[in-house]
């Protein structure tokens, strides 16, 4: 997984200027404004994937002298991890993340990152898809239904499997394994003959530790561990890679309306160090991690026939099946080729 984003350090600027031995900024306040105090609902711990909303809360703080406070609640106390849009929608807090697999009605085209296969493994593409897809007028309709506006993405990595009991070492031994997958991910699973489920990321530590699920798909490595996951699991695959999926940072629009223009600007001013900070910490996450898990537990490496089997069976036909679906809702082949386009920009150098 490091060597999936050893490239992100190109990417990745250091943030030196005025920052003190703390990680801290000047008191002394950049933006003028009044005083306001916004509340973040997350579910789980602070870890890599909250990183990047940490700095935000950071940045905005010192660069207002304290005037603007952006509050991170952890463990679902503000709202249950599936409930974040209907708080947004609500207005109990002012922003919030959410997950497109938690709840596929809530946001159907948001749904397109969990579609197998796509070309989000670089880090450029991936920064570059996540930022200007949310622009596109079926995922800008979805947050509408929930008055709810997009700020920035958490950039997750792709995925791969965890699990407890009989390593699959074949993809056919994938057959009849419960497996944590959500999205299209899932049905790229299912393909295999696996059985999908989801279930938010708090509940599946215990689910595998009681036998409830067999192997859970989860951003490697960071989520995989956060979760303490390799406690409770034997096995672990290195490069399966079926996709990934889109938890992005949310904001209620009437509370951004209401933000003076000189706050609004200040959300803009910090995004690429926010997003910057999102890439550095699953870099370091992944050099800590990533031989704990070659140590305790066995490490499945598929080849590349088994790989391009996988590819054949559950990469476009599950993008056909999904654009079927949907097709009276909006046009998901568009979507998907919008992200190839911007994929091939990057790679161009565009």
């Amino acid at each position: 997984m490091i060597k999936r984003f050893a490239t992100m350090t190109a990417i990745v600027p250091l943030l030196v200027a005025a920052v003190g031995p703390g990680g801290g900024f000047a008191a002394a306040a950049e933006v003028e404004g009044p005083k306001l105090e916004w509340k973040v609902s997350v579910w789980g711990k602070r870890r890599a994937f909250t990183e990047g909303i940490e700095k935000l809360s950071q940045l905005v703080a010192a660069k207002t002298g304290g005037s603007w406070t952006i509050k991170i609640y952890y463990g679902g106390v503000l709202s249950k991890a599936r409930e974040n849009l209907d708080g947004i929608k609500l207005g109990a807090f002012e922003m919030a993340l959410f997950c497109n697999f938690y709840h596929p009605g809530k946001n159907p085209a948001w749904m397109v990152y969990t579609m197998p296969f796509l070309p989000l493994g670089d880090p450029a593409v991936s920064r570059a898809v996540r930022m200007e897809l949310p622009n596109e007028p079926a995922l800008k309709a979805d947050l509408d239904r929930w008055n709810a506006m997009f700020y920035v993405s958490t950039f997750l990595p792709q995925y791969e499997f965890l699990g407890k009991g009989k390593p699959p070492r074949s993809l056919e031994d994938w057959k009849g394994l419960r497996v944590r997958a959500g999205g299209g991910i899932g049905k790229a699973m299912e393909k295999l003959g696996a059985i999908p489920t989801s279930m938010p990321a708090t509940e599946v530590y215990t689910s595998i530790e009681r036998g409830t699920i067999d192997a859970v798909s989860f951003p490697f490595t960071y989520a995989h561990v956060a979760y303490k996951i390799h406690e409770v699991s034997d096995w672990f695959t290195a490069n399966m890679s079926p996709g990934t999926t889109e938890c992005p940072v949310v904001i209620n629009k009437d509370a951004y309306n209401a933000l003076p223009e000189q706050y609004k600007q200040l959300l803009e001013d910090v995004k690429d160090a926010v997003i910057d900070r999102q890439f550095e910490v699953y870099i370091e996450a992944d050099r800590k991690n990533l031989p704990m898990l070659e140590e305790r537990l066995e490490k499945i490496v598929y080849t590349d026939e088994q790989l391009e089997k996988f590819r054949e069976v559950a990469g476009k036909p599950v993008w056909e099946e999904w654009i079927a679906e949907n097709k009276d809702r909006f046009d998901g082949r568009a979507l998907i080729d919008r992200i190839f386009e911007i994929a091939k920009r990057v790679r161009e150098g565009g």
